[in-house]
């Protein structure tokens, strides 16, 4: 199969189960706004060494938010829940409340359980904070240097995907960078998906294991130019560099969208070939085939 003159290697993606949380964001302006994401979503590419895989869903125009000003969806996705409530708490607190003028709610929809928030960080107020409940609601109002950091109570934890994936090869690194720039803005603001890495491309993928027992991945040496010769490489013949589109979600149909929709803007000349990280289906029960997710977005 081909787009144009760039091959799609009939393969498939292996994505696996992560829990995740939808956070919604509000701040006076955009400025702080933009201040407040930054925080929270720093370093979290990979839950192989970051507690919590996050970035911006889409953003929330004023009159769409529960208090009324700019916002957006974060989606933070965890391997356990357990791991992903201490992440939460964490980057909130850390990143949300010490911004000036945000605010924090649960924006999820259909959840599996809830996990503490503002319970939690409530005791930061020192006995000052106040609680209010709206419908069935509770929310915290917990003192600060601005006035009051107001946190829903707790958030909606379910099943998500994570790591979807696509790779691209190149014929150089101008061609693969402007390709894969292309693959990862088809994707802002695409709901129900983010793509954690940055700029939302991986340089560095990975397989699973390492020579050094310690480590739980290393280089996908299959995808390393400078390795040709020394492993068994799976570029294609005319390739000098591979970028990689890691893309987490809420469901199925999510992650199977978003994979359909990059590989149709990243499909140009010089890109010679798409291809798709697997380990031969030990890793996830998740598998997305190329060639069936671009058959079934044609129909």
């Amino acid at each position: 199969m081909k787009i144009g003159s760039t091959e799609i290697e009939d393969t498939f993606a292996e994505a696996f189960k992560m829990y995740f949380v939808r956070l919604v964001i509000t701040a006076e302006d955009s400025f702080w706004l933009e201040a407040a994401i930054r925080e929270a979503t720093g370093y979290s590419a990979s839950v192989i060494a970051c507690d919590a895989e996050t970035g911006v869903e889409q953003y929330i125009a004023a009159e769409q938010t529960p208090d009324g000003r700019p916002g957006a969806a974060l989606l933070m996705f965890g391997s356990s829940v357990e791991s992903l409530t201490k992440a939460v708490i964490n980057r909130v607190g850390q990143c949300v409340m010490t911004c000036p003028s945000t605010a924090a709610f649960d924006g999820s929809e259909e959840t599996d359980e809830e996990i503490p928030l503002g319970k939690n960080l409530r005791f930061f107020g020192d006995g000052y904070q106040k609680s209010k409940q709206v419908d069935e609601t509770r929310f915290w109002r917990i003192p600060v240097m601005d006035g009051e950091f107001l946190v829903e109570e707790s958030v909606g934890v379910a099943a998500g995907i994570a790591g979807g994936n696509i790779i691209l090869q190149a014929t150089n690194k101008t061609i693969g960078l402007a390709a894969a720039r292309r693959g990862a803005e088809s994707l802002q603001e695409m709901p129900g998906i983010i793509t954690p890495f940055p700029g939302g491309v991986a340089r560095s993928g990975s397989k699973v294991g390492s020579k050094y027992k310690q480590l739980i991945a290393s280089t996908a040496d299959a995808y390393c130019p400078s390795l040709r010769g020394r492993v068994d490489s799976k570029l294609h013949s005319e390739a000098n560099c591979a970028y990689e589109i890691v893309v987490d979600g809420v469901d199925e149909p999510a992650v199977a969208r978003a994979m359909a929709t990059a590989m149709q803007a990243i499909a140009a000349e010089d890109i010679v070939r798409i291809t798709a990280g697997n380990y031969g289906g030990k890793l996830g029960k998740y598998h997305f085939h190329l060639h069936q997710l671009l058959e079934t977005q044609a129909q």
